[in-house]
């Protein structure tokens, strides 16, 4: 693989904490603007209960609105769970669908089945999908732009490769992370230090929150625990860019 590998310990800690947490971390490290490297809202969860997803980006390009050329349809899942065999770790099956306008489901029972079994943790897709009532028992995190009712000429075109999904560029091996509230990718060399930060921003904010949540409160105090919140999000930033050497 040519990306870079994250120790398996770290996705049972990015597990811990929804998504929206990850991305106020991942501002502190000031490796990206802020309107960056995470999914717009087009991509939706079909599944929202379900606990965050985490896993290596497997990509895809994907096509259904015309029948294939030569062999039939479904053609490269075989080569695609090859692909999903062979991660280091956890995997997240993501899809860029290239007809304009989206003509059929991306995915299906049958491929999520498929997926789960192989390793994968979750799909993305900038397409559709259908067979939720099936699909929702695996508890299999899917997000997508919709639902549509057919699979047309199912056809897996190109595996492997740079996608394009939510606005966001994907590339195999991307670290990703997703929840109710959408997906963003996590550099992977910050993985670890995107986990271990998570803990003490919590507890920054929950000076705030714990504070508004007990009641009998006032302007002066709730300024207070804001002003110490912010102390302890600038001492935990402080302490991120001094161990990237800035």
């Amino acid at each position: 693989m040519s990306f870079h590998v994250v120790d398996p310990s770290v996705f049972a800690a990015l597990k811990k904490f929804d998504t929206p947490t990850i991305c106020n971390v991942l501002e502190l490290f000031d490796v990206r603007p802020r309107t960056a490297g995470y999914m717009d809202g087009r991509i939706l969860p079909c599944y929202p209960k379900l606990p965050p997803m985490v896993g290596y980006a497997c990509t895809a390009t994907f096509r259904a609105g015309s029948p294939p050329r030569s062999g039939d349809v479904y053609a490269g899942l075989g080569k695609q769970v090859e692909a999903i065999a062979e991660m280091p770790g956890p995997s997240v099956v993501v899809f860029q669908d290239i007809d304009d306008p989206v003509t059929s489901a991306t995915f299906g029972e049958v491929m999520c089945t498929t997926y789960k079994a192989f390793g994968a943790v979750g799909l993305i897709t900038s397409g559709t999908g259908r067979d939720l009532d099936q699909v929702e028992p695996l508890d299999f995190p899917c997000f997508t732009n919709g639902t549509i009712c057919s699979h047309g000429y199912c056809q897996i075109v190109d595996l492997m490769t740079p996608v394009r999904v939510g606005g966001v560029t994907v590339y195999p091996g991307d670290l990703l992370h997703g929840d109710r509230n959408g997906v963003t990718t996590i550099p992977n060399e910050l993985a670890t230090a995107v986990a271990d930060a998570c803990p003490p921003f919590m507890a920054a904010e929950s000076v705030v929150l714990d504070y508004l949540k007990a009641g009998n409160v006032d302007v002066k105090g709730f300024n207070d625990r804001r002003n110490e919140c912010q102390r302890l999000i600038k001492d935990l930033e402080k302490k991120i860019l001094k161990g990237l050497g800035r």
